[in-house]
């Protein structure tokens, strides 16, 4: 299914136009002379700087997910929150909304094509074999954000399933013609960027390499990749030339991270910190979510509240034990806050007046980290059969992350066969898997279990989970959160509502394009 639509998709002409400090109109009629100017290696790699997004899809992804309920007795809340947390159509225009993340995506691929247009003026030498490897990485990374947000998760269906447009060329007009595609062509093309691109990543051409796609990153990339792609060999081949055969060094030190303060920016600065060796590339983007996820009063009527913490997340009990006895890190619990934060991502301030305090958040996080790449691997070890790799991988995270022992197989298999499958009234981290693809046995489905219940505690406030809920299947609800009552259920996610592609921005479906289908 391929549908032909007449859309200026705020690619080139919004965020290259802001890079050089040009109109729009003025833009299209200096791109030859600014196209030229780009003559350099050095000039292409200044030029790759933007070939990062701006805007994060965490706010989205974990508002869209079962780590948010609504909690009666706060009334502090944004229609943004309202929207995403009822699984609505975003009519919301800001900072970490799907207009940002769709036109921030678009600009930073825009850059990359750019470069890689320069890169193949310049005759494609041996020299720049390391900015064409960047500007590849790039664009398959914001098109694979942008697609795993905007449309349904890959699977059975994506050869039908509609895309999103897959741009390649530097566009030099003001309404050119795009093909949204299937999200099977668009994880093809991903995957031919990443082939081509990561051989030629070299992290001597970096001063800041983990604010680059270094060697690292773009393996973890690779894996994450292959994982929501089903292609599991290539999960094991990418991490383990990442991780190696003895991960553990290479993991978050969470002991001294729980050591910390959680006041301030004090945990948050050192899981973003370049010294982390955890921390696989860091991105700064603009973003509110630091302060809406965080220990503030803001927009606290939505949120991981006390309930979700003790009966599914960073306080519930796993095979390992009990996360409250055991965590490294422990959240950061105000009874008067109501909800419960990990300090992850602090935010600071970009400044447009000083004097009167007037600014943009803006969010530090990292996109990969060594310990979600393990828990792919862990993953891709499940489906390919190989149970004790997967219990010896989950068992060095968690002897990370925790003060837990290592466990063996009987026990994780053990812990899921006497726990009941999730209720709203009575819940627990076992969830109806829905996938499209087969589970081989009770012991897979119980492993599996296991390492989703691991990434989400992972990964909590930074949006994979919601990722993970498609990727599975996970049918979700919507619960009302009221002191000393049952939650009251609002709505229900079935595993194939259309809802789990959140709608494209009403701007660009107002140019032209063809909406997601409701």
């Amino acid at each position: 299914m391929k549908m032909k639509i007449k859309n200026k998709l705020y690619i080139a002409v919004l965020v290259l136009s802001s890079c050089l400090a040009v109109s729009c109109n003025d833009f299209l009629d200096e791109i030859p002379d600014n196209r030229a100017e780009v003559d350099s290696p050095e000039k292409i790699a200044k030029l790759l700087v933007s070939g990062y997004p701006a805007t994060s899809y965490a706010f989205m992804a974990e508002m869209s997910s079962d780590n948010t309920d609504v909690l009666e007795q706060n009334v502090e809340y944004t229609e943004f929150q309202r929207e995403l947390f009822h699984w609505s159509d975003i009519t919301t225009i800001d900072q970490d909304t799907p207009f940002s993340l769709w036109a921030n995506s678009y600009n930073a691929i825009a850059s990359a094509n750019m470069a890689l247009k320069a890169i193949e003026e310049l005759g494609d030498t041996p020299n720049l074999a390391p900015q064409k490897g960047e500007a590849l990485l790039c664009r398959a990374y914001s098109h694979f954000n942008l697609v795993n947000i905007f449309c349904m998760h890959y699977g059975n269906n994506s050869s039908t399933d509609i895309g999103i447009p897959y741009i390649t060329e530097l566009e030099t007009t003001v309404k050119p013609e795009y093909e949204r595609g299937t999200v099977a062509e668009v994880y093809a093309k991903i995957n031919a960027d990443i082939e081509a691109g990561l051989p030629l990543v070299n992290d001597a051409n970096y001063d800041a390499p983990k604010y680059h796609f270094n060697k690292k990153a773009a393996y973890a990339f690779a894996a994450r990749f292959n994982l929501y792609y089903g292609k599991y060999d290539q999960v094991i081949k990418y991490a383990n030339l990442l991780l190696g055969e003895n991960p553990a060094p290479m993991l978050m030190n969470w002991a001294e991270l729980g050591t910390l303060t959680p006041n301030e920016n004090v945990q948050p600065n050192y899981f973003v910190a370049t010294s982390n060796q955890a921390s696989l590339m860091l991105i700064s983007t603009d973003s509110s979510w630091p302060i809406y996820h965080g220990p503030f009063m803001a927009g606290r009527k939505y949120g991981h509240n006390q309930v979700l913490y003790q009966t599914e997340t960073t306080g519930a009990t796993t095979p390992w034990g009990n996360l409250t006895t055991t965590i490294n890190q422990l959240p950061f619990i105000n009874n008067e806050l109501g909800r419960v934060p990990t300090r992850k991502m602090g935010y600071y301030m970009e400044y447009i007046d000083p004097v009167a305090g007037t600014g943009y958040y803006k969010m530090m996080y990292p996109a990969f980290v060594t310990d979600e790449t393990l828990l792919c691997r862990a993953e891709a070890y499940i489906m390919t059969g190989e149970y004790d790799k997967a219990v010896e991988d989950m068992n060095t995270f968690m002897r990370g992350f925790s003060r837990a022992p290592y466990i063996s197989r009987s026990t994780i298999t053990a812990f899921y066969d006497s726990m009941p499958y999730y209720t709203s009234d009575a819940p627990t981290t076992k969830k109806q898997l829905n996938p499209d693809f087969n589970i081989a046995s009770v012991e897979e489905e119980n492993l599996i279990h296991a390492v989703l219940m691991l990434r989400r505690v992972l990964t909590i406030h930074e949006g994979l989970r919601w990722f993970d809920i498609k990727r599975y299947g996970i049918e979700i609800s919507r619960r009302s959160i009221s002191v000393n009552a049952n939650p009251t259920v609002l709505d229900i996610l079935e595993k194939d509502d259309l809802r789990r592609a959140l709608q494209i921005p009403s701007d660009v479906i107002s140019a032209g394009m063809t909406p997601n289908p409701r």
